[in-house]
């Protein structure tokens, strides 16, 4: 039989699965809003890591985290971006509150979750791992980073090689002619490999774009 805790914030008690990393919010998140079964993408929820580490750095270095939590913040995001079966305990359906507090406070509970297993100082989510921040910076800035890497690591890379075998596809054409038509009329003859050739440079110039 699954364990459960209770945990108590502004609203009440809530019953949260023992093992789980998150607190209150996040479970009230999958209380409410149990629609498509879908969570955030592993891209996504990465990108958001990110972006709280540099903005604990950053709070650091103004002084606004005291230099110790910033440090325990930091390490908890090094072991969630190392351990990819830690993305397990990002659950909040991705049909959620428009400006995505949900996957953002998901986010802070973690994190202070696995700082507080180490730090000297306790860590708050809210105070600590939230500082100068709302959901309306830190989900926009997000989806910049994650469209960013996913482009780098997944767009380019499978553009790339369509255009690399369509390339090849028309070498393998250039025996082949076919009617040409303009205006409804026949045209100049083209051949097959000329044609397949310009689909391919079309896509080799939109990655360079």
């Amino acid at each position: 039989m699954a364990s459960y805790r209770r945990e108590t914030d502004s609203l009440g008690e809530v019953e949260i699965p023992g093992d789980a990393l998150y607190g209150a919010q996040t479970q009230r998140a999958i209380n409410n809003f149990p629609i498509s079964g879908q969570r955030m993408p592993h891209t996504f929820i990465r990108a958001l890591l990110i972006a709280k580490l540099a903005a604990a750095r950053a709070n650091a270095r103004l002084s606004l985290l005291d230099q110790t939590i910033a440090d325990s913040i930091n390490d908890a995001i090094d072991q969630l971006l190392q351990d990819e079966k830690l993305m397990q305990h990002f659950p909040v359906d991705i049909y959620q509150t428009g400006s995505g507090t949900s996957t953002n406070m998901n986010a802070n509970e973690v994190i202070a979750h696995i700082a507080n297993r180490t730090s000297i100082q306790k860590v708050d989510p809210n105070d600590h791992v939230n500082c100068s921040q709302s959901s309306n910076d830190i989900i926009p800035t997000t989806i910049h980073l994650a469209a960013a890497t996913e482009l780098e690591i997944a767009l380019i890379p499978a553009l790339s090689y369509l255009a690399s075998v369509t390339r090849n596809k028309a070498e393998s054409l250039s025996g082949q002619i076919k009617t040409g038509r303009t205006h409804l009329m026949d045209a100049v003859p083209v051949s097959m490999e000329q044609t397949v050739s310009a689909w391919a440079d079309q896509l080799e110039m939109n990655i360079v774009q």
